[in-house]
C-alpha cells in the first residue's frame, strides 16, 4: 500500500499546472476527473485520503491512474472535484430564426382625442385676374321694361285758363322729360309713333266732381274712364293703351257725356301754381 502519492516520485502533479488523470469506465478509457495542484495541498495524496485502499505502482501508466486497474473503493476516493474554472468567452452570435407567420389583424384601437387647432395660415398671394369671358345671350325683356317714355304738363295758371266742356280734351302744353319718339302733335294731342302697348298715367286737378277718359284715334276708351264726386282731390288714373298702327293720336278728354264742364284748379292749395301731368311709357 502506497502511503503518500508525490508528483515527484510518480510525476502525477506539477506543481501549478499537472494533473491527474483519472479515467473511468471498464473496456472504454473515459476522462472523468482532473486532480489539479490546487486540490492536492503539499502536492501529495495520502493514505488517509484514499480511504485504506492502495494504489501502486503498476496502477500507474504514463504519468496517469487508470481507474481499471484499481478497486471501486478506491476510484471513488480518487474522484476529487476540481476547481471551478474562469467564464469562458461569450460564444458567436447564432444565425438570424426563420421569420415566423404573420399573426392576425388587431382590434382596431380607440379614436385618440382631436388634437389642438393650428394658428391660422398667412394669406396666399392674390392671383392673376382671370380672362375675360364671353359676352352671354341677351335675356327675354322684363315684365313692364320702358322703351320709350314721355312726359307733359300743363300749370294752372296759365294754361287751362277756359273750362274743359264736356267732349273736349285737357291740354298739356309744355315739355317734360322724354326718352325716344313719342312726341306731341299740339297742346291737346300727343303722337305713339309705333305699333305696341302703352302705359298711360293722367292727373289733373279740378274744382268739380267730374270723371276723364282717355281716347285713341278720336275714340274714347271706356275701361279707362275714371272720375270723383267731390272737388277736393285731382280726377287721377293710370291704363294700358295698344295700338294696331303707327302714329296713334292719344288725348285725356272729359268724356261726350259728361254731366257738367271742368274748371281746372288754379293755385290749388297754395300759392304756387298746381301742374297736371300726362305721362306716356311704351312697353316691351
Amino acid at each position: 500500500m502506497i502511503q503518500k502519492l508525490t508528483s515527484s516520485r510518480f510525476g502525477l502533479v506539477a506543481a501549478s499546472t499537472t494533473a491527474l488523470v483519472l479515467m473511468g469506465g471498464i473496456g472504454t478509457a473515459t476522462a472523468a476527473h482532473l486532480i489539479g495542484s490546487k486540490s492536492i495541498k503539499d502536492q501529495s495524496i495520502r493514505s488517509v485520503d484514499i480511504k485504506a485502499q492502495g494504489v501502486g505502482t503498476s496502477e500507474i501508466r504514463n504519468g496517469t491512474i487508470d481507474l481499471r486497474d484499481i478497486s471501486k473503493a478506491t476510484r471513488k476516493a480518487l474522484t476529487v472535484a476540481g476547481p471551478k474554472g474562469d467564464k469562458g468567452d461569450p460564444g458567436p452570435v447564432g444565425m438570424p430564426g426563420v421569420q415566423g407567420e404573420k399573426g392576425e389583424k388587431g382590434d382596431a384601437g380607440q379614436a385618440g382625442a382631436p388634437g389642438p387647432q393650428g394658428e391660422v395660415g398667412l394669406t396666399g398671394a392674390m392671383g392673376d385676374t382671370g380672362a375675360t369671358g364671353a359676352t352671354g345671350a341677351q335675356g327675354a325683356p322684363g315684365t313692364d321694361s320702358v322703351s320709350e317714355l314721355a312726359e307733359f304738363f300743363a300749370l294752372a295758371p296759365p294754361d287751362n285758363a277756359a273750362i274743359v266742356a264736356p267732349g273736349l280734351d285737357v291740354s298739356f302744353p309744355q315739355d317734360g322729360p322724354s326718352l325716344g319718339s313719342i312726341q306731341r302733335t299740339g297742346p291737346r294731342t300727343f303722337n305713339l309713333p309705333d305699333v305696341g302697348i302703352y302705359r298711360v298715367s293722367f292727373s289733373v286737378p279740378v274744382s268739380e266732381a267730374g270723371q276723364l277718359v282717355l281716347t285713341l284715334n278720336d275714340t274714347e276708351l271706356a275701361y279707362t274712364v275714371v272720375g270723383r264726386a267731390t272737388g277736393t282731390t285731382p280726377i287721377s288714373g293710370t291704363a294700358y293703351v295698344q295700338t294696331t298702327g303707327v302714329d296713334s293720336v292719344l288725348t285725356v278728354r272729359n268724356p261726350a257725356e259728361g254731366s257738367n264742364a271742368l274748371t281746372v284748379t288754379p293755385q290749388a292749395g297754395g300759392t304756387q301754381p298746381v301742374a297736371s301731368t300726362l305721362t306716356i311709357e311704351r312697353l316691351h
